[in-house]
């Protein structure tokens, strides 16, 4: 009767656990805001100063100042709404801190004139981590 009575408590508490679980997982609010793709040029290596940038957020960052504040745009780069906010490309570097873009992908982006694939994750208006791979 003991072990009976073991089981049956030990399954209570997987169950309740498995439930706990999926009521966290049902309340995550991080999703995917948006998807853009933009062609890393040669003017996107360089900042409004003309300094080369060194970092591959430093150049994402400014191929979408190029695109929606000085309206420098390579052929066939896709707009998003999401860097058309300053204050949301200040936050690029943290984004990508938190994202992912292997090791390979950073260094083509330094040496430009490659194609990118960003994707935008986060949850209530604010962006919390980009996904950047390169494609072709």
């Amino acid at each position: 009767m003991r072990k009976l009575l073991s089981i049956l408590f030990s399954s209570v508490m997987v169950a309740g656990t498995a439930h706990a679980q999926a009521r966290v997982q049902a309340t995550h609010s991080n999703r995917l805001i948006e998807s853009y793709r933009a062609y890393i040029g040669d003017a996107d290596l360089y900042n409004s100063n003309g300094a080369r940038l060194t970092q591959p957020w430093q150049i994402i960052r400014q191929d979408r100042a190029n695109f929606h504040q000085y309206h420098v745009r390579d052929s066939d780069d896709q707009s998003d709404s999401f860097f058309a906010d300053p204050v949301n490309r200040q936050a690029l570097e943290q984004m990508l801190r938190n994202g992912t873009m292997t090791r390979e992908a950073a260094n083509m982006i330094v040496r430009g004139n490659v194609w990118i694939d960003v994707d935008i994750y986060g949850g209530q208006g604010t962006g919390r981590w980009i996904d950047v791979s390169v494609s072709d």
